[in-house]
């Protein structure tokens, strides 16, 4: 019986997979030779891989086409990406480089989308969906693109007293979109989103606030969002029809009416037994979308969704090396890493998310089940599950060089929630951060964007240094 680690997966899943294999003893990220790195940079290590972005976009945009060619689909699609899922003007403007538009949901957003116009990365005819529930400083930038030129800002409608401040500070004609509070799942602890302006209670606003006023606004798109994301199950398309239909009864009173905006929520592989048929699902949502329009005898309108962990989830990895080995009892054995799952990965305890967990090295040797820790003196910074299984089983450190293990398609908020640069639980310090991207003549570089936090920057933070 074969019982090295690399025996063991693949045995239990089709292994190498895309963007992950292993050479030469190691483990590859996208053709990344990940050992390399460790021993230029050290550990603990983010890396982002900016190719894998336009990789993502581009496969969305050309299974959109095949569906709107396959269903004879008569209105267009537009990909956005949603920047609160990475702010790092190296993500946002990469994203840029493939002709997509963007999505905002806070005020600050709209500084971002001033300083990309500035350095040229945008022009004002980019469409810009501004989302969220808007306090004055939001609706007050929002203004101020539209009246500075923008062409295509759509302010989302979260509710009904957001079109006043619109009213009062827009100088001339703009665009409005309506997102619609969608039912949660029923696993969820209250029935109706926060977000969005009740379904019965649309067709009634248009008509009192919207309707005769085209010539100062025009409502043009109907948005819809569900937590649980793009899934084939009753849930979703029941919520999906739900916003199509009532496309479909505004558009026969509202003829500038012309787009759906599904949100986002495609999934990203958090697991090496991971399956999602995205072509299907987008067939499935084009063909649903152009029977209803179908039905009710209204054009089709073009379709808008808002990919954010889609986009940028799968070009992240997180490198720490096993610093140490603790047998607890009779049946646990900690494997203790050199940073903390707190600060750097906080889904993983925050909202208990499974990322896909690797080692680097040591696929030879033999494998244990083990948990890993961080070095936060909180109960609570421990890794202990696969996505696939309720365990984690990691190679033996045997030998004199340390186990390295990757955590990867980390790229969507992590940074966001745990507070990039700033003071983390216990003061463990944010890792060094590494880009890799392609130069002007097509060849990767490796480049370090931040350094490991220093005590002083901490000490400075909290008033220690003047």
């Amino acid at each position: 019986m074969n019982n090295s680690y690399l025996d063991l997966v693949q045995q239990t899943f089709n292994f190498p997979q895309e963007g992950l294999e292993v050479k030469n003893g190691y483990l590859q990220f996208n053709g990344l030779d990940i050992k390399a790195l460790i021993d230029k940079y050290g550990t603990p290590m983010k890396l982002t891989y900016l190719p894998k972005i336009g990789m993502q976009i581009n496969k969305a945009k050309d299974m959109f086409a095949k569906a709107i060619k396959k269903h004879k689909y008569e209105g267009e699609y537009f990909y956005c990406y949603c920047t609160k899922s990475s702010h790092f003007s190296f993500i946002v403007e990469e994203a840029l480089q493939h002709n997509i538009h963007l999505e905002t949901s806070y005020a600050y957003d709209i500084e971002i989308i001033k300083k990309l116009y500035e350095k040229k990365k945008i022009n004002k005819d980019i469409f810009i969906i501004c989302n969220g529930f808007k306090q004055k400083g939001y609706t007050r930038r929002i203004a101020q693109l539209i009246n500075g030129g923008f062409k295509n800002v759509i302010p989302i409608l979260d509710n009904k007293e957001e079109l006043l401040a619109y009213k009062r500070s827009v100088k001339h004609p703009f665009k409005l979109g309506i997102r619609v509070a969608a039912e949660e799942e029923p696993t969820f602890p209250f029935y109706t989103s926060r977000l969005g302006i009740r379904a019965k209670d649309i067709l009634e606003f248009y008509v009192d606030n919207i309707e005769g006023y085209e010539d100062k606004f025009q409502l043009k798109m109907l948005h819809i969002f569900l937590n649980k994301g793009i899934k084939d199950d009753i849930y979703y398309w029941s919520e999906l029809n739900k916003i199509i239909n009532l496309y479909c009864q505004l558009k026969k009173i509202c003829p500038e009416l012309d787009s759906l905006n599904i949100g986002g929520g495609f999934p990203i592989k958090h697991s090496l037994g991971f399956e999602y048929d995205y072509q299907f699902m987008i067939n499935e949502i084009i063909g649903n979308i152009k029977a209803a329009c179908k039905r009710n005898k209204v054009p089709m309108p073009n379709i808008y969704t808002e990919f954010g962990s889609f986009t940028v989830g799968e070009s992240m990895a997180h490198i720490y090396s096993v610093i140490g080995q603790k047998a607890q009892n009779d049946r646990e054995t900690w494997y203790m890493i050199d940073s903390s799952f707190i600060t750097t990965l906080p889904d993983t305890w925050g909202i208990g998310e499974k990322f896909l967990m690797l080692p680097i090295n040591k696929w030879d040797q033999d494998y244990q089940r083990v948990v890993l820790g961080g070095i936060t003196c909180d109960s609570h910074d421990y890794y202990d599950s696969e996505e696939h299984i309720n365990e984690v089983f990691l190679p033996k450190p045997n030998g004199e060089e340390p186990l390295y293990v990757g955590f990867f398609h980390t790229g969507a908020y992590q940074d966001q929630i745990s507070g990039y640069g700033g003071i983390k639980h216990c003061l463990i310090p944010s890792p060094k951060h590494i880009i890799i991207e392609h130069d002007k003549n097509g060849k990767l570089i490796d480049w370090v964007y931040a350094k490991e936090q220093s005590a002083q920057s901490m000490l400075k933070i909290l008033g220690y240094i003047k």
